[in-house]
Order: structure tokens, then C-alpha cells, then sequence
């Protein structure tokens, strides 16, 4: 925990093993890290600094987002659920699958329509009805999908994925939706960040060196190769 102004350390609270995302909920006053091979959430204290508890999800959370009602919601990558976290009291009140989406990452959400993107490494972007609690759509995105976000004032969605693409997604009702455009980005460019006062989004890439041999995945990021991409896009346009 830092001050923003003068970026001083005022303290640390422990949060369980791989904490992987970070989420304040401004209803209940509280941050929730999501952990993902704790298969928990820890509940924090900003103005104490101070631990609450860790909440069991009874799956690997990846990222999560807030209502803003007192509810936050979390994508359980390991068994393609949704869960449901009542803010106040620090327990799951409710969770469901994403089915037909596989290993749901990446989260965005609509508060205005009552919607959760989950970008799913199966290929596909699941919009639930967090009212209901069920899944209402699907659309087709890029492989290896890690950021997602939603802007209201466009109506679109994004998922950004290491297969050098981002998939725009317009929503033409709570319910509708369809890829508009697969902006091309450098390979590797999975997490992303939205500004909703300008319109951008913005990706990080990097350049890899060769992969290990024998081995999975991409090789050593080459230094001084970290870049930022950003792209705009008009709210008035689809």
C-alpha cells in the first residue's frame, strides 16, 4: 500500500499464494486480491491496512471485477464458473458456469446493462447476466486471450490475446453481439487497460527471444523491447 501523491510505502498486508489480481469494491470500502493457487480471495482494509480474511472460492480465480452494489464477481479459470462474492460479509453468495467457454481469464463489465465479459482461452467471450446468473452469449475472439474491457460509451468490448490480435466486440443489445474488427498488435500482447474519459486502449508488447528448446511457451524477453500500443477508437462509430 502506497501514498499516491508522494508514491510512499505505508505499508504492507500479506494476501495468499498467487495473488494475480486486484480488485476495489467502492460499495464496502474494501480490496479483494484474487489468488489463484490459494483458490481464495483476500479481503483487505485500505484505510486500516489491515487483513480481513481470505474468502475460499473453491476454484483458481483469475481476474475479477466490481458491481459497485456491494457485489465483486471473479472468473474461476479451472473449472469455468463465475463466483458470486457479497462484498460486506465476505463470502460467495452465488456462482455458474461459463459453459459453453473454457478457462475464463480476462474480465470486463457493464454495469449499466448488468453484464460480465469473461474472455475464455477456449476461443470465445461469454457475457453472463450477473442479475440472473447465467451466460446469454457468446462471440469468437483471438487464442490466448488475457485482458478484457468493456466501453460504455461505444458499446464495445475488447479482448486482447498473445496470438497478435485484439477482437473488438460491439453490443447491439444486452443480449447481441458481434466482432466488428480484429485490430492486428505485436505477438505476445495479451493484457490490456482501458481509459473510458478518452476512448484508448492500451497493450503492452514486448519483443521474445528464441523459445527453449524441447520446451513450451515464448523465449526471454530481449531487453529495452518493452513498447506500448495505443488505439483509439471513435464511441460514435461501430
Amino acid at each position: 500500500m502506497f501514498d499516491l501523491k508522494s508514491f510512499k510505502v505505508l505499508g504492507r498486508i500479506p494476501a495468499a499464494e498467487d495473488a494475480d489480481a486486484i480488485v476495489y469494491d467502492g460499495a464496502s470500502n474494501r480490496v479483494f486480491t484474487l489468488n489463484g493457487d490459494a483458490h481464495s480471495s483476500t479481503v483487505i482494509d485500505p484505510q486500516a491496512g489491515s487483513l480481513i480474511t481470505n474468502i475460499p472460492l473453491g476454484g483458481k480465480p483469475e481476474y475479477g471485477a466490481s458491481a459497485g452494489d456491494g457485489k465483486v464477481y471473479a472468473n474461476l479459470t479451472d473449472i469455468s464458473e463465475v463466483v458470486e462474492i457479497d462484498a460486506k460479509t465476505a463470502t460467495v453468495v452465488r456462482r455458474w458456469s461459463t459453459a459453453p467457454c473454457k478457462q475464463p481469464v480476462s474480465m470486463a463489465i457493464d454495469t449499466g446493462h448488468h453484464r460480465l465479459f469473461s474472455g475464455c482461452r477456449s476461443g470465445v467471450m461469454a457475457v453472463s447476466d450477473y442479475q440472473s446468473g447465467k451466460v446469454v452469449a457468446t462471440v469468437p475472439i483471438g487464442t490466448g486471450v488475457d485482458g478484457a474491457g468493456f466501453d460504455a460509451a461505444s458499446g464495445n468490448a475488447f479482448a486482447s490475446n498473445a496470438d497478435g490480435t485484439l477482437t473488438v466486440i460491439h453490443q447491439d443489445a444486452p443480449d447481441q453481439y458481434h466482432v466488428t474488427e480484429s485490430v492486428q498488435t505485436p505477438p505476445g500482447s495479451r493484457n490490456m487497460g482501458l481509459d473510458p474519459t478518452n476512448h484508448r486502449v492500451f497493450i503492452v508488447s514486448a519483443k521474445f527471444g528464441a523459445a527453449p528448446a524441447g520446451g513450451r511457451g515464448r523465449g526471454p524477453v530481449q531487453p529495452g523491447s518493452f513498447t506500448l500500443m495505443v488505439i483509439e477508437r471513435d464511441p460514435t462509430t461501430h
